[in-house]
């Protein structure tokens, strides 16, 4: 506590001594409550040292812990690392997955520092290349010999950190260079060990190696050279500068994406795998509707050189329990095995296509004990398990033993999504995970850029454990029913009438609207393409009326719909053949029909809507581009890996 210098200059020169005597008590007297105050804060009831948290984060957590935001709106943030020094380092990304949004000012990595020790970044400073300099950021950070390595497009780099400085003050050098772009999983998260090796996950361009990416009834290539220079880890020295990526550095194939990495203190080193999409939408005669929300499972793994994990012939079954021969390469709907028998399986399995996109081990003495035996995995969410109820967008913690599971998971940290756990309706998704000097766990969100910090602050009689994860052999549940709305509807629009083109009828729109939301005829379009049309980190945004593929007549859309999107012109996926789904011509007309009725209902005329007398009760807004923009494709249009 300090005097004010202006209260003692214009003080009178007789009030001066006795005032300032007043005050010299007053303020020894605040130092000494002060000091009483912040011991007792400081400490819990254990007698340990009490981290500051100012619990504002609204996740839901175990007992005792507690979760604030740290950092907010840093950019689409993906992998972190933290400094000895508790300097936290992010690297974000840009383009495609957010829907090719205005990216934020600076360089990509980002360091934060909480230099008040308030439990809040106060001092956030960014570095590296710029979008001007021709950057797009990436996924993979990390630390070694007190370097920054980062991914910036098609490179790993790295800074060297001088004292007294958060961020680089010289130009990067390129440890390697070529890694491979494009496709479905375009990201390079990696691991560096204390020996320098780094761990570098070059993930599938495909579903599952098809010559036809995403297309029913495509059998997969034989043999499948993308195998070559994808789909596993390759390992490089993180002490050399200028190596060229190649196949010769391949460490361990048959992984569709390893996006989180984690290594124990015996050396074990764990990888993530987002298991593969559409067991149902593309083979329809071997497997269920619910299989499309419930197959495969997402895994753990334990990393083995020359390890073969199965891509793109098998796939993690998660009722069985075991490997099975993937469709494409003639497996019969999850019964046959044949090569799977050799491939290594998963330490632990997961509900399918969450997500798993970052991982941690914990070795820190902030947390119970518990905790030091196992990972914590950051689940980006699912975009694949519509038309039933999506999962994920949480952070778990699978306990191990050694290399093995111990036990099941429990969900450590929920909420992130807020209400709506879809993609596009999700407030924040989960996606990477770091561990500070201190203990406490850093969770990066790359929708809107949040970075949350959990510390534990103890407590007596509460259970620490997290609640258990639902079984990787979880029903899919029910579908979901779009909810009900007044009559006139909430949306923008509401009180207007929805038009029917001509040679269509009310019930035609009001079916294909079913059809569009899974409720008949198997497609799963809204899963895909969210329920406001303003798109989501799978597709761009509905409510354009940009033309691609049609003149926009009803029989133009049917002709789209019907005959797929082989080739598209601005997205790298394609649409299939009915989007995947198997329609009847009634359907089909349904279906165009209800995307030709939406796509009119911002235009300025409403001659037909008023004819038909039609009005919707849902809050979807579903334009012309739905066929036109043509996104890699599940069911019904433009779809790519979003689990990403």
């Amino acid at each position: 506590m300090g005097i004010s210098s202006s209260l003692i200059r214009y003080m009178p020169r007789r009030q001066t001594k006795t005032t300032l005597q007043h005050l010299f008590a007053t303020a020894l007297g605040t130092v000494c409550a002060l000091s009483l105050t912040m011991s007792a804060v400081g400490q819990s009831s254990s007698g340990k040292e009490k981290i500051s948290c100012s619990n504002d984060s609204g996740l839901k957590l175990p007992s005792g812990f507690c979760a604030s935001v740290f950092a907010d709106g840093i950019g689409h943030a993906r992998h972190m690392v933290v400094a000895p020094s508790g300097v936290v380092y992010v690297n974000t990304w840009s383009g495609e997955y957010y829907g090719n949004d205005k990216t934020h000012e600076g360089g990509f990595l980002v360091a934060l520092q909480d230099k008040t020790g308030t439990g809040k970044a106060d001092v956030i400073e960014r570095f590296g290349e710029t979008i001007g300099s021709g950057g797009k950021g990436g996924t993979g950070i990390g630390m070694y010999k007190g370097w920054i390595y980062a991914e910036i497009n098609d490179r790993i780099v790295r800074y060297v950190l001088r004292a007294g400085s958060i961020v680089p003050q010289n130009s990067s050098e390129t440890i390697v260079s070529g890694l491979p772009l494009g496709g479905d999983h375009p990201m390079h998260p990696f691991l560096i060990t204390g020996d320098g090796s780094m761990y570098v996950d070059v993930a599938t361009a495909t579903n599952a190696c098809q010559p036809e990416n995403r297309k029913p009834k495509v059998p997969g290539a034989q043999p499948c050279t993308e195998l070559e220079t994808r789909g596993g880890v390759w390992r490089y020295d993180a002490n050399k500068t200028n190596q060229k990526f190649s196949p010769g550095e391949r460490f361990a194939t048959g992984i569709r994406n390893a996006e989180g990495f984690a290594i124990d203190s015996a050396g074990h080193i764990f990888i993530t795998q987002h298991g593969r999409d559409q067991l149902y939408t593309n083979w329809r005669d071997l497997y269920k509707p619910t299989d499309e929300a419930t197959q495969p499972a997402e895994e753990v793994m334990l990393l083995q050189s020359g390890g073969d994990y199965g891509w793109p012939e098998c796939y993690y079954d998660a009722i069985q329990q075991k490997l099975v021969l993937a469709p494409e390469y003639g497996g019969d709907g999850g019964k046959r095995v044949g090569v799977c028998a050799s491939k290594i399986a998963p330490v632990a399995a997961f509900p399918a296509h969450w997500g798993p996109n970052g991982m941690v081990h914990y070795d820190k003495k902030q947390f119970p004990a518990r905790y030091r035996d196992g990972v914590f995995v950051a689940f980006h969410g699912s975009w694949n398990r519509a038309p039933y109820p999506q999962g994920g967008y949480n952070v778990v913690f699978q306990p191990l033993n050694g290399a093995r599971a111990s036990g099941g998971c429990e969900v450590f940290a929920d909420g992130f999504a807020g209400a709506v756990k879809t993609p596009e309706g999700a407030t924040y998704r989960p996606s990477g995970l770091a561990v500070g000097p201190d203990g406490s766990l850093y969770v990066s969100d790359d929708i809107r850029g949040r970075i949350y910090r959990i510390v534990y602050e103890g407590g007596s009689g509460g259970d620490i454990k997290g609640r258990p994860c639902p079984s990787a052999s979880a029903p899919a549940g029910e579908i979901l029913e779009a909810h009900a709305q007044p009559p006139e509807g909430t949306h923008e629009d509401a009180g207007r009438s929805v038009p029917v083109p001509q040679g269509a009828t009310r019930e035609m729109v009001a079916l294909g609207e079913r059809i569009y939301r899974g409720q008949v005829g198997g497609a799963s379009c809204a899963g895909c393409h969210g329920a406001n049309g303003a798109g989501s980190p799978l597709g761009p945004s509905l409510r354009s009326q940009k033309r691609l593929w049609s003149d926009g007549s009803l029989e133009g859309i049917r002709k789209v719909i019907s005959d797929g999107v082989p080739k598209p012109k601005q997205y790298r996926g394609s649409m299939p053949p009915m989007g995947g789904a198997q329609l009847s011509g009634e359907q089909l007309s349904a279906l165009a029909a209800y995307v030709w009725s939406l796509s009119h209902r911002t235009t300025s005329s409403a001659a037909g809507a008023a004819a038909a007398g039609i009005s919707l009760s849902c809050t979807v807004s579903w334009p012309l581009s739905l066929m036109l923009n043509a996104w890699p494709s599940a069911s019904c249009g433009f779809m790519k890996s979003g689990s990403s």
